[in-house]
């Protein structure tokens, strides 16, 4: 019972990271303390996809999902639960570096503007 509830909360935190990776660039233009958290946060996901890389916390899900008894998952988390209330066709690489390349446009949009308010006039 602990390894489900566990990987469910880690299914949550998983969605929070995700939102933090996409619209952290606009809470650190409030808060701009968070870069340090934000930045390194937004490269991993477009690091992972762009480039493919698995991510360690849907690892860490499939094994506390195995302890609990229950069957892991193949693929991604994005892959697992959000894709298929979307499009349920499935995620392709071409729509996996468009989600990527939204990341880095929106947190770019936020540094930038960033950037500009921090110019002196």
């Amino acid at each position: 019972m602990l390894y489900r509830i566990a990987a469910d909360g880690l299914v949550l935190f998983h969605l929070m990271f995700i939102g933090f990776v996409l619209f952290g660039g606009l809470l650190v233009l409030k808060w701009r303390g968070l870069i340090v958290w934000h930045l390194p946060a937004a490269l991993w996901g477009m690091a992972v996809e762009f480039v493919h890389l698995p991510c360690p916390l849907t690892e860490w899900e499939n094994r506390m999902r195995h302890g609990a008894g229950q069957s892991g998952y193949g693929g991604g988390f994005i892959e697992h639960y959000v894709w298929p209330v979307i499009y349920p066709a499935g995620l392709t690489p071409g729509i996996q570096l468009g989600l990527g390349a939204m990341v880095l446009a929106i947190n770019l949009w936020g540094y930038l503007r960033l950037l500009h308010q921090r110019r002196p006039l």
